[in-house]
């Protein structure tokens, strides 16, 4: 069985394969300072790691990845592949320096093509809000990164003693009738708004009309809002892994 990780800045996504069929996930908190050991204790309470034949991993968090080897090596005593410069991924990457885009981005859009074909746009609501675009031509040519939701919030309510945290929730109407209401209908409303503002933009210039695929914690509660955005897949990255993992095996 295969083991898909997608360590982000803010959670990790566990994912367990079983001939390309994910039979099971769990999400946890990312910590930056932990060990292999504790993640082969943390992991084990999940799964039989004697069960695990490989293990392929996406890590925004570069101190993480020594981590992961550890894990791999002492406790699931499996192969690992981290992606990045080097691994086959299956997709031509157009970009400037491709060892800047993050392993994540390029899982999405591998995943993405597969999925949904080309031209697609994938919109990742995580730490930032990361638009990722593949051409007609089936190639990665970059993307977008805007502030993310929550710590689009976060800086929010740090500013502004008078303001409350609310919860993440759709607001009853558009117009807010209290500060919490007017807080979720900026956060529902102005994100969609952002969304369908990018999206355009990028479609212009690819001279296209590429399909928005959104994936991440929070897509269900802005998807409904946007005109643009034609799919909800929460689980992108992990089928990116996946497929990225299959692609290098000999």
């Amino acid at each position: 069985m295969l083991l898909a990780v997608d360590a982000g800045n803010t959670q990790t996504v566990f994912g367990l394969y079983e001939d390309g069929r994910l039979l099971e996930h769990w999400r946890v908190a990312t910590e930056a300072q932990r060990t292999g050991d504790e993640l082969g204790a943390l992991v084990g309470r999940f799964i039989d790691l004697s069960t695990v034949d490989g293990v392929c991993l996406s890590s925004s968090v570069p101190a993480l990845v020594r981590e992961y080897e550890v894990f791999a090596e002492r406790w699931a005593k499996a192969p690992l592949l981290v992606l990045g410069p080097g691994v086959r991924t299956g997709i031509a990457i157009r970009y400037d320096d491709p060892r800047e885009v993050g392993p994540d981005r390029i899982a999405n859009a591998v995943a993405a093509k597969e999925r949904y074909g080309a031209p697609c746009i994938v919109v990742d609501f995580g730490t930032s809000t990361n638009f990722d675009v593949v051409s007609p031509e089936g190639e990665y040519v970059g993307g977008v990164l805007a502030p993310g939701i929550e710590i689009s919030m976060e800086a929010l309510f740090s500013r502004a003693a008078r303001l409350i945290k609310v919860d993440f929730a759709e607001p009853p109407t558009v117009i807010g009738k209290t500060t919490a209401g007017g807080l979720q209908s900026g956060l529902v409303y102005g994100f969609a708004g952002q969304v369908d503002g990018i999206v355009e933009a990028i479609r212009g210039e690819l001279g296209a009309e590429a399909q928005v695929v959104a994936t991440g914690g929070l897509a269900e509660l802005i998807t409904p809002h946007s005109k643009t955005i034609g799919s909800i897949d929460p689980l992108l990255t992990l089928e990116g892994l996946r497929l990225v993992w299959e692609r290098n095996q000999s």
